[in-house]
């Protein structure tokens, strides 16, 4: 009997191709990840495409401000005070011949930094916070959630009101770190429940028994089964802290003139609601449309990020 030698690779059991490779076609396995299939499922999620196509357009000409905006946005011109919406001012102007529609692209820019900063810090302060509670428990535990609990029973709008009176002319990041106490909260305890339950599964007993470090198992193995949670709720955070700085700049006591936000707009405009109707209108329209661009944004995520969800809703 002749010794036959066997090549590395040759698949046994297979019929051979046409080309006698002996693979057989139309049989590979495509392995896919967890984010792949939330990927996919977000991209088919049609109102989510809507607010993020919204978002990319809003959060984009605020940014390029200075390329985007018609006119500068505290360029006085006394020669057309108060004029209607028209081809040359689409927005029309306010009472000091500024463009309204460069001074709410302004506005958004002053807006969406508050908005993005809020989101990123708080969401920080709230994983790092959540993790060690739920991880350790014990007196860490009932410690970090007894603090995280005197911050829920404050009076949150009394408190920013009182703050912005005191301050006086508020600065952008002054209003940032005002919401950033108030809006780690949330996240901190989301945080903190899923680490409860994940704290004691097996994979998580696995690393413990193979010697992994605290923080190894915190952050590489439980950390990654929260951020569905995490990136849902850093998302709303946004809509939120939006919506919280344009109410204080509309009671004045948030983002004041000449920096333009869209409250602050808002303020402006409502001394000239009855007669000139777009200095209140068009920012206020925007303000509308950036909050529901990123709910629905939210919305699709949560969806997305859910293994449960077997059905999308839009």
């Amino acid at each position: 009997m002749s010794d036959s030698t066997i090549s590395p690779g040759t698949t046994f059991g297979a019929p051979a191709g046409p080309h006698g490779s002996g693979e057989a076609e139309g049989l590979e396995l495509a392995v896919r990840s967890q984010w792949s299939y939330a990927r996919n499922r977000f991209v088919h999620h049609r109102l989510a495409l809507i607010g993020l196509g919204g978002l990319i357009i809003f959060f984009g000409a605020g940014f390029l401000s200075a390329w985007v905006a018609p006119y500068p946005w505290h360029g006085i011109d006394y020669l057309h005070v108060l004029n209607r919406p028209s081809w040359a001012h689409p927005f029309g102007t306010d009472e000091n011949g500024l463009d309204e529609l460069s001074r709410v692209i302004k506005g958004i820019q002053t807006s969406a930094e508050i908005g993005v900063l809020v989101a990123a810090i708080s969401s920080v302060i709230g994983i790092v916070i959540g993790a060690v509670a739920g991880y350790y428990g014990g007196w860490i535990d009932n410690l970090l959630m007894r603090f995280t609990d005197l911050f829920l029973t404050l009076p949150f709008i009394a408190i920013l009101l009182t703050a912005s009176k005191f301050l006086g002319t508020v600065h952008p990041m002054q209003i940032t770190l005002l919401l950033v106490a108030f809006f780690w909260t949330g996240i901190a305890r989301i945080v903190r429940g899923v680490f409860l339950s994940l704290r004691e599964k097996e994979y998580v007993e696995a690393a413990k028994a193979s010697g992994a470090s605290d923080r190894r198992i915190m952050f590489r193995h439980i950390m990654p089964n929260t951020l569905g949670p995490i990136v849902v709720n850093g998302t709303l955070a946004v809509g939120t802290a939006i919506l919280v700085e344009a109410a204080l700049s509309f009671l004045s006591l948030g983002i004041q003139a000449p920096l333009p936000s869209l409250g602050e707009l808002i303020n402006e405009g409502q001394d000239y609601s009855q007669t000139q109707w777009w200095l209140t209108l068009f920012p206020g329209v925007v303000l509308v449309s950036i909050v529901l661009c990123v709910n629905l944004v939210g919305d699709g995520l949560r969806d997305a990020l859910d293994p449960s969800q077997r059905r999308m809703r839009a």
